[in-house]
């Protein structure tokens, strides 16, 4: 029932489009018998794919997750609901993938466990408050704690972003720069986790320049093991 009055509510808002510009449709079929390209007046689909995730990305740090709709998303793209809904099931699918656009850790591998940890956690420091990013990560990772069907679509993503650090460690366990008994994941977590307690505890990520110190507290203790 639900998925026939989407595909109700569809094609009455491709019919309201239509009715809001009829010019459009004579236009369309008068370049289609010339053999010229059509044109709709709005993004063709690759462009409105981009357009609609900049959009979401551009909502989430101006309303947050809680008051993004797919309403606002399809008048900040420029594009009919419809469009939205034929890509995505709803706003959660939408939100996930426009947040796995956003920059994550670019791996360093210099073969130092020391200075690939460093330069991997300054870079990302340095994007997240450059970008987008450090107003959709707090937004996004408030609303999984009471949202299980978000919590569980954006794992895989969340798992892919933190694994940078975790092969760090392996090749440093590999190379002997650690112990064998050093859980990586755990250690993974000791190096990108102040970044969410410094998010919580004082409404803001750390700076790109305390990477190094956070980096050389989180290897006292691991490197202690060996």
């Amino acid at each position: 029932m639900a998925q026939t009055d989407r595909a109700m509510e569809q094609a009455g808002e491709r019919a309201q489009d239509r009715a809001k510009d009829p010019a459009r449709d004579r236009d369309r079929a008068k370049h289609t018998r010339s053999g010229a390209p059509a044109s709709t007046g709005r993004p063709r689909s690759e462009e409105a794919h981009q357009a609609i995730l900049d959009a979401t990305l551009a909502l989430l740090v101006e309303v947050g997750f809680s008051a993004l709709t797919v309403e606002g998303i399809a008048q900040r793209a420029g594009v009919g609901k419809a469009t939205i809904y034929r890509r995505w099931a709803s706003k959660l699918p939408l939100v996930v993938e426009a947040f796995g656009r956003l920059p994550g850790f670019q791996e360093v591998d210099t073969g130092s466990l020391e200075v690939d940890l460093k330069e991997t956690l300054r870079s990302y420091l340095q994007v997240f408050h450059a970008t987008s990013l450090g107003a959709v990560f707090p937004s996004i990772a408030g609303e999984r704690a009471h949202n299980p069907e978000l919590s569980k679509m954006i794992e895989p993503v969340a798992r892919s972003r933190r694994e940078p650090f975790v092969r760090i460690f392996e090749r440093a366990r590999a190379r002997g720069e650690i112990d064998e008994s050093v859980d990586v994941n755990l250690a993974a977590d000791l190096v990108v986790g102040p970044i969410s307690v410094a998010l919580f505890f004082r409404g803001r990520a750390p700076s790109a320049q305390m990477a190094d110190p956070i980096v050389d507290l989180a290897l006292s203790g691991i490197l202690a093991r060996k």
